[in-house]
């Protein structure tokens, strides 16, 4: 079988279904810049797509059953549409087939439209803070949109991928993961108002500026419906509501003194990395159209650092990998994703790239960790398809 995604995924569909896909689509993984967590507060995010991707192979069917089948899991899963809700489906295909319920909630019709074959192949590492459930949704979204010929404009299908992870995953997680996998543009990040859901691209410019960004995957796996996340979510609701906002993206820096006397300890610093990630959004945009990439490193270093100190979302590898590269001559790194384990990011030079690779490698070898899994990645475009398919 041939080596690339796109080959693994046509003839992967082609073995388990017998039959040739009408399309293959695809959408990325991301890695979030910066804003961290705030998105279910209604504040600012930055994310870029990255080049790894999800690939699926779909084709309609006669009839209503929907078959969902993956290169990476065992277990193959059917249903009829007739059937699709919230508990219906569990495991790795509850990602899919959510997905697919979800777009008859947010504005599609599926009452009249035909079950469907898909099957998956991804490159976004699971477990890594890249947003791999993401991509596999968002993947099967444009596939269904286009092949249901649904119509539906790309702010619906993030609500709709949005809306299969909170009610049938279980993970509630805002807008941020599914709108990098869908919005972004090649060599951009995006600027997103997780309020009001409108976004916009700022150019990263890394290409002309010589610069790479360095996924440091820690190997330590995560699970956004797993308490902590949970737990944190928590204490922003509760501190917003003690403040007296509907969320706390209406809370300023310069409020932070007055909200400490009414807020525990622990809540307090919950909401100042909140607040004050958000003001690192917002610096960070600013900074890019102005002084470009290379001005952004001491906001990088302070996200990381609200992260670990008022947030406590990080672990020990994480702060290796982030300590590690600065000392070998990043521009600026930091934790990305839900925390609890997956990967840091280092902006850096191309050409001290591997040099900084190596040694986080060494470091993580003399801590006596696992072995970091390094690679660099692009900014590049949210999901699309990428070939149509003979009839079978």
């Amino acid at each position: 079988m041939s080596s690339t995604p796109l080959d693994r995924v046509v003839a992967g569909f082609a073995d388990r279904f017998g039959h040739r896909p009408d399309g293959v689509w695809s959408a990325p993984g991301r890695v979030n810049l910066i804003g961290e967590h705030t998105d279910y507060n209604e504040g600012f995010v930055l994310p870029f797509a990255i080049d790894q991707r999800t690939y699926v192979a779909l084709a309609l069917r006669p009839d209503r059953r929907a078959r969902v089948a993956s290169e990476g899991f065992d277990e193959d899963a059917e249903i009829s549409l007739d059937d699709l809700g919230p508990t219906s489906v569990s495991g790795w295909s509850a990602y899919p087939l959510g997905t697919a319920w979800a777009l008859g909630r947010v504005g599609g019709d599926l009452r009249e439209v035909a079950g469907f074959d898909a099957y998956f192949v991804s490159e976004v590492p699971t477990g890594a803070g890249l947003s791999s459930s993401a991509a596999l949704e968002c993947s099967l979204a444009v596939a269904l949109n286009d092949s249901w010929k649904l119509g539906l404009d790309g702010t619906t299908l993030v609500r709709a991928a949005q809306l299969a992870e909170n009610e049938v995953v279980g993970a509630p997680t805002g807008i941020l993961d599914q709108s990098a996998s869908l919005l972004t543009e090649r060599d951009a990040a995006l600027f997103l108002d997780c309020r009001d859901a409108t976004s916009r691209n700022v150019p990263l410019g890394l290409e002309d500026a010589g610069l790479g960004v360095l996924v440091i995957d820690t190997r330590v796996t995560h699970a956004h419906a797993g308490g902590g996340y949970a737990s944190r979510r928590a204490s922003c609701e509760a501190a917003a509501s003690a403040l007296g906002v509907s969320a706390l993206r209406d809370v300023a820096v310069a409020d932070l003194d007055a909200a400490r006397a009414v807020l525990d300890d622990e809540t307090f610093r919950r909401a100042r990395h909140i607040v004050t990630e958000n003001q690192r959004v917002l610096d960070t945009v600013e900074v890019l159209g102005t002084t470009g990439a290379t001005g952004i490193g001491e906001l990088l270093v302070a996200s990381h650092a609200s992260m670990r100190d008022d947030f406590e979302i990080s672990v020990p590898e994480l702060d290796l990998a982030v300590t590690t590269a600065m000392d070998a001559g990043a521009i600026g790194a930091r934790m990305t994703g839900g925390g609890f384990g997956g990967s840091a990011i280092a902006l850096v030079r191309t050409e001290v790239a591997d040099e900084i690779g190596d040694r986080v490698t060494r470091a993580f070898a003399e801590h006596g960790f696992t072995p970091p899994r390094i690679f660099t990645v692009t900014p590049s475009a949210g999901a699309r398809r990428e070939q149509e398919q003979h009839s079978r």
